[in-house]
C-alpha cells in the first residue's frame, strides 16, 4: 500500500508530464485550456483517482484492522458538506489523529506561529505583499504549494518580510464545478484563521481535476486534519452565505485584474502596486526573483 510520500511522488510524476494549468479570462470568460486535456483527464485521471482513494482509505483506517470503516467515499455530496459527511470525525481537527490525511503534520507545522487573519498570512506590517490566485483543482497550483511555497514561508513570511494574500479563484468547469464548491471549505477554514493549513492538506492530497474527487466528505476529512479547527463551525460556515460572498469577491477581483490563470502570483510593496511575477507562464524562479528584489528595495 503506497505511503503519503509515495502518493505525492506519484502525483508529482504525473504532473511533470502533464500540460500547464487551465488558463481563463475570468469567470464567465472564454477559456483557452492549457491544462490537462480532456483525453488525458479521462485516460490518466481514473488511475490517479484510484491511487488517491486507496491512500486516503489507508490513512483513515490505519492500514486495516477491525472497527468502524471510515474510508472516504468519492461519491456523495459533491462539495456541499452535510451532516453525513461528518460521521466518525472529531469535534476538533487534529493533525496526529488516525483520521488525519497524509501530510497533515507537515502542513500544520509549516504555518505554526505565523499570524493569520482570514486569507492573509504573515505580519501585517511586512513591507512586501505577495498575492496568489489559486484554484483548488489546479495541478500546477499543487506543484507550487507543495514544492515551492514552504521555502517562501520559511525565508520571507516567517521572518516578517512578506505577507501573503490568498485568493481562492474558481474557473475550472464553470458554475457548479468543484472549483466553486471546493474552495468554500478553504475559505471557511480561513474564518477560523486556519485556511493556509487547510489548503496545504488539500494540495498534499489533491485528485485529478474535474473527476469529482473533491466531495463534501473529502472536504470534511481535510478539515479534520487541521489542528484546532472546529468542525461544526467549519461545516456551517462552508454552507453559509459569508464564504460565498468572499468567493464571489475573489472571482470579481480576478476578472477586474484580468487574471489569466492559476497560479497567478503578484508581488510588490505593501500598499503599493503589485506586479505579476508568474502568470500565463508558470515560473517559480521568477517569483523567487521578484520577492528577493522587492525585499531588497523595501
Amino acid at each position: 500500500m503506497p505511503s503519503g510520500k509515495r502518493a505525492r511522488q506519484q502525483r508529482q510524476a504525473a504532473a511533470a508530464t502533464a500540460p500547464p494549468p487551465v488558463r481563463s479570462k475570468g469567470v464567465g470568460g472564454t477559456r483557452a485550456r492549457q491544462a490537462s486535456p480532456r483525453a488525458l483527464a479521462i485516460a490518466g485521471g481514473v488511475l490517479l483517482v484510484v491511487v488517491v482513494g486507496i491512500v486516503l482509505g489507508f490513512a483513515l483506517t490505519g492500514g486495516g484492522g477491525s472497527g468502524t470503516d471510515t474510508t472516504i467515499s468519492h461519491s456523495g455530496s459533491g462539495g456541499v458538506v452535510s451532516s453525513a459527511d461528518m460521521v466518525n470525525l472529531p469535534a476538533v481537527g487534529d493533525q496526529s489523529a488516525p483520521i488525519a490525511l497524509p501530510g497533515a503534520p507537515e502542513a500544520n507545522n509549516l504555518f505554526k506561529g505565523i499570524p493569520q487573519n482570514g486569507l492573509t498570512l504573515g505580519d501585517p506590517k511586512a513591507p512586501v505583499t505577495m498575492e496568489m490566485f489559486i484554484d483548488v483543482q489546479c495541478p500546477v497550483c499543487d506543484d507550487y504549494e507543495v514544492n515551492h511555497l514552504p521555502g517562501v514561508v520559511n525565508k520571507y513570511i516567517r521572518t516578517g518580510k512578506v505577507q501573503l494574500h490568498l485568493k481562492p479563484w474558481a474557473f475550472l468547469g464553470g458554475q457548479g464545478s468543484q472549483s466553486f464548491t471546493g474552495r468554500l471549505g478553504l475559505i471557511a477554514a480561513a474564518q477560523q484563521n486556519k485556511g493556509f493549513q487547510y489548503a496545504k492538506v488539500l494540495y498534499d492530497n489533491q485528485g485529478t481535476e474535474e473527476t469529482g474527487w473533491l466531495t463534501g466528505q473529502v472536504m470534511a476529512h481535510i478539515a479534520a486534519s487541521v489542528t484546532g479547527l472546529k468542525l461544526a463551525q467549519w461545516r456551517d460556515d462552508t454552507n453559509g452565505p459569508d464564504v460565498k460572498t468572499t468567493a464571489s469577491a475573489v472571482d470579481q477581483l480576478a476578472t477586474q485584474n484580468n487574471v489569466q490563470g492559476t497560479p497567478t502570483i503578484l508581488v510588490g510593496p505593501t500598499g503599493g502596486k503589485l506586479q505579476v511575477a508568474s502568470g500565463n507562464t508558470y515560473d517559480p524562479g521568477a517569483v523567487d526573483q521578484a520577492l528577493a528584489a522587492a525585499v531588497a528595495n523595501s
